[in-house]
């Protein structure tokens, strides 16, 4: 079995456990395209180095690589496909990763809102109110930013203030209750899309200026000039720069924070959380709860109360 063909089986293989594997996808194709259609026993380990550890790929991508590679050639260990994987061990030495997610201040969520009118000029290609929404229903539903790009019309109950989010990660479906505020600031852009775009049902709910569908590289850019718009960056290169995708995260913390400030029972509601968030078990929303000095500072005073309590039993 050459290379292509065992990519491919590890590729159905995947999408069979229920993801959509496109990013991996397309690497192991490259990869495949690199060493040729040689017997997949014959790829060596500087094979394999060369592609990792190409001039100019950054320490972020090579780690992504690694872990891609590695996992595919598992695969075909433990399928009797090779007798040992080709992995390297000496390539560039990778540190722990050093990226954290970005969680936004609710002083920082207010720049970027004030800021979208100056981000949604004449000639860009999203206009405000379509910006605007998508910001919130990402941070105030807690939405995948591929999550909001699918949805369409007919996703939207306006009267019961519920959207239907349809096949997300891992082709899960699940229905997303919205708070008063946010389902006005829908209602509010539903009857102004409607008066420029399509009202098909089966139509995109979210469109750019010219009625096509809003694509993920659009939004990415004009997240990016909104961000700067609104001066928030951190320290470090672009690849460091705070991200669409925190927004959902942020929403998690301020959530679970204000969860501890009122006493609640976490127990009962973490639960609850994954389940909004769409996530398959609570170890998915675990990783979403950066300690922040507010999540930190309000856990450290749940735990004085019960150390108190104890003192006194």
């Amino acid at each position: 079995m050459n290379a292509a063909q065992a990519i491919a089986e590890y590729i159905v293989h995947q999408r069979c456990l229920g993801k959509r594997f496109h990013w991996d996808d397309w690497l192991l194709t490259a990869f495949g395209n690199s060493v040729g259609s040689i017997p997949l026993c014959e790829i060596g380990p500087d094979m394999v180095r060369h592609f990792l550890d190409r001039k100019g790929t950054s320490e972020g991508t090579v780690r992504k690589k690694y872990g891609i590679l590695d996992r595919f050639f598992r695969f075909a260990v433990a399928r009797h496909l090779l007798k040992a994987s080709p992995m390297p061990q000496n390539i560039r030495k990778l540190g722990p990763s050093s990226f954290a997610r970005y969680i936004y201040s609710n002083a920082e969520l207010k720049q970027l809102l004030a800021a979208v009118p100056l981000a949604c000029g004449p000639h860009s290609k999203i206009d405000g109110h379509t910006l605007r929404t998508f910001l919130l229903l990402l941070y105030g539903a807690g939405l995948r930013r591929g999550e909001a790009l699918h949805l369409k019309l007919s996703d939207v109950d306006e009267p019961q203030s519920l959207i239907h989010v349809r096949g997300a990660k891992f082709f899960k479906s699940r229905i997303v209750p919205l708070d008063a505020s946010v389902n006005t600031v829908l209602q509010e852009y539903l009857t102004k899309r409607r008066k420029h775009n399509s009202r098909d049902l089966d139509s995109p709910l979210f469109c750019k200026r010219s009625g096509e569908p809003l694509t993920g590289s659009a939004i990415a850019r004009a997240f990016r000039r909104l961000r700067a718009i609104a001066g928030i960056r951190r320290d470090g290169g672009s690849r460091r720069q705070p991200r669409l995708h925190d927004l959902r995260h942020s929403a998690a913390v301020h959530r679970v924070t204000s969860w501890y400030r009122q006493g609640a029972d976490l127990n009962d509601l973490l639960p609850k959380l994954a389940t909004y968030l769409g996530h398959k078990d609570l170890s998915g929303t675990q990783r979403y709860l950066t300690m922040t000095p507010e999540l930190l500072a309000e856990a450290s005073l749940r735990f004085e109360a019960f150390a108190r309590r104890s003192d006194h039993d």
